[in-house]
């Protein structure tokens, strides 16, 4: 049996502001990947809503099933996900490490801090990331670069959740050739 992709979803958590459409499109964002067949992963928060989080009820809408990977101990979370994997770890710190290494490929859409961190992540472990544009944050500044001279893979540039999902599928797949 074939395992199922499991793409992440990373974006700003509410206490960054964002607007309400691009809240929507984060939710669209786990539909298009929950009707492909695919897991959503995202960040599980204790506290707060996330971009993250607004993928997975997309998600969870459309029939999908998700794994919320989150800090510290204890199973308990802003959005409850099929499956949470409670790291033990730090928010800021080691959890973004076990968010990101278990995706085959990374949407961001906005970002903070965290969400630049886990780009960078994705960077160092050569998993794609793709980039909802206009949805500001760390996302607009990085899709369409490298994020640094190495020039190991660019951050994809996306302008809807059906197309971000299209090329993280073909991101995956070539990515998947090349160590094969």
């Amino acid at each position: 049996m074939k395992r199922k992709l499991q793409i992440g979803v990373m974006g700003s958590a509410a206490d960054l502001g964002y607007a309400k459409d691009v809240e929507v499109l984060a939710f669209a964002t786990g539909i298009e990947i929950a009707k492909r067949g695919y897991l959503t992963v995202f960040g599980a928060e204790k506290d707060v809503d996330s971009l993250s989080t607004a993928a997975s009820r997309g998600a969870r809408s459309a029939g999908g099933l998700t794994v919320g990977i989150t800090y510290g101990k204890g199973l308990q979370v802003f959005e409850e996900p099929d499956i949470t994997i409670a790291t033990g770890l730090e928010r800021g710190g080691g959890r973004e490490f076990t968010l990101v290494l278990s995706c085959d490929a990374i949407i961001t859409i906005g970002g903070g801090s965290g969400t630049l961190t886990e780009m960078v992540i994705a960077y160092q472990a050569n998993i794609p990331i793709i980039g909802l544009k206009g949805t500001a944050g760390w996302t607009d500044q990085l899709v369409g670069r490298f994020i640094d001279g190495r020039e190991r893979l660019k951050v994809l540039s996306a302008t809807t959740p059906a197309e971000a999902v299209d090329l993280a599928e073909t991101a995956i797949s070539e990515r998947l050739m090349a160590v094969a």
